[in-house]
């Protein structure tokens, strides 16, 4: 029912928002002499606020064409490499003889970066890839919006995650990296504990985890507050629904996006209330350049997708209420994970000073988790002055923690055999379908 009223109110705002655009579209007119005055700038502004905040936020694109190394441009293409109705592996590869001439002459080190499936698109970690593909062989998960599966695919829960990892990793070859950024932490890292005891070619060489609930016990924020004071049959009740036609996934139970959206921006509404009267004054006063940077950041926030009901109850449930991974007792297809078989696969933690999403020390305990690991083999890493998005974007993530992720890969490498300044030639993926 929720999902129905939510799709009958975009549809009955129709009309109000047509009518927003046309006016937005007047006054912003350059035929229009009046449109710089106080009174065109002011109906500009607001009608243009409405229609953005009414209208359908889609997926956004990639838009990363291209990507400067050592002062040459480099043209990137994004390719997919491998995909299930859940997912698809896509590759950032970089033109070869574009990457002869800034000097790079071998294939370098391959990450898989595992975008979170809790809302927003894997789009949100552009910033994350472009910083990548500066010394990286690039791979993302681009995971599907569950509106758009239909039923008979079947089901997609946190055990399937964990096999879209694995299944991902041994695609890239022998030895890949990975970077598990928020909510993939407890799945990637079940996922390399049952690679490393099977002893498989494809097990990462290090692994990365950001701003991960590995144990949401520790430094508990309001998001596991809120999970672990409401009883599980509470989110049963309330935040699923069904998928109304004409969608694809029509008759699928999901968490919404906008469900999701909302809880997020409920955590700082009046953060995002400021920002929206900002957003109203710059385009008032004629600032367009501040305006353009709002509607960047917000074109990619407000673009969410489903999840299945499966994969999001499994998750409140195994993460954060029963904390299975910490305590030892998470099973995948009835089989004990042991994060303390890892032998060889270097770790490094990151976590944000002021992260509200996971707290200081729930990444960290993959250290304890990971006992088999040696010391020389660990780091952890707390980055002063940012929160949660600040720990894979932005300026501080560019020049204070991805040169330590770099390193660690780089490392890894080396204890390999390679030399990090001069990494063996990886062989191209399999191009590859799921099954």
């Amino acid at each position: 029912m929720l999902y129905t009223l939510y799709e009958a109110g975009f549809y009955a705002s129709t009309p109000l928002r047509a009518a927003a655009r046309l006016t937005r579209d007047f006054w912003s007119s350059p035929l229009n002499p009046a449109r710089d005055s106080g009174l065109g700038r002011r109906l500009f502004a607001n009608a243009n606020l409405f229609a953005n905040l009414t209208r359908r936020y889609g997926k956004p694109a990639w838009g990363i064409d291209t990507v400067e190394i050592d002062g040459a441009n480099v043209r990137v293409r994004a390719n997919e490499v491998w995909s299930s109705p859940w997912c698809k592996l896509t590759h950032f590869a970089r033109d070869r003889a574009d990457m002869r001439r800034a000097g790079r002459r071998t294939l370098e080190p391959a990450v898989l970066i595992a975008a979170p499936l809790s809302g927003h698109y894997a789009t949100l970690l552009r910033g994350t890839v472009q910083a990548f593909l500066q010394d990286h062989e690039v791979y993302i998960t681009e995971w599907t919006n569950a509106r758009d599966v239909p039923v008979m695919e079947g089901r997609f829960d946190f055990h399937d995650y964990i096999d879209h990892i694995r299944q991902m990793l041994q695609v890239m070859g022998p030895r890949p990296h990975v970077v598990a950024v928020c909510q993939p932490g407890p799945p990637v890292l079940a996922a390399a504990a049952l690679m490393a005891e099977d002893g498989d070619e494809s097990r990462p060489g290090s692994m990365t985890f950001m701003g991960s609930p590995i144990d949401a016990r520790l430094s508990p924020t309001v998001t596991n507050r809120l999970a672990e004071e409401r009883p599980f049959a509470w989110f049963q009740s309330n935040m699923i629904d069904t998928v109304p036609g004409p969608y694809p996934g029509m008759g699928r139970r999901v968490y919404p996006g906008f469900v999701q959206l909302a809880s997020f921006m409920s955590m700082n509404a009046e953060k995002h209330q400021e920002a929206h009267r900002r957003y109203l004054a710059h385009l008032m006063a004629g600032d367009g350049d501040s305006a353009d940077r709002h509607l960047e950041f917000y074109d990619e926030y407000l673009s969410a997708l489903d999840l299945t009901e499966e994969f999001y109850l499994q998750t409140v449930d195994v993460v954060f209420q029963r904390y299975l991974l910490p305590k030892g007792e998470l099973e995948h297809r009835g089989r004990l994970v042991k994060p303390e078989r890892i032998r060889d696969i270097a770790l490094l933690t990151v976590e944000g000073e002021f992260d509200d999403i996971s707290g200081i020390g729930q990444t960290q305990a993959a250290h304890a988790l990971c006992s088999g690991i040696p010391e020389a083999l660990k780091q952890d890493y707390v980055q002063p002055g940012v929160g949660h998005y600040g720990v894979f974007n932005g300026k501080r993530f560019r020049e204070e923690i991805y040169p330590r992720v770099r390193e660690v890969i780089w490392n890894a490498e080396a204890a390999q055999g390679e030399s990090p300044a001069q990494p063996g030639v990886r062989a191209l993926p399999k191009q590859v379908k799921a099954a």
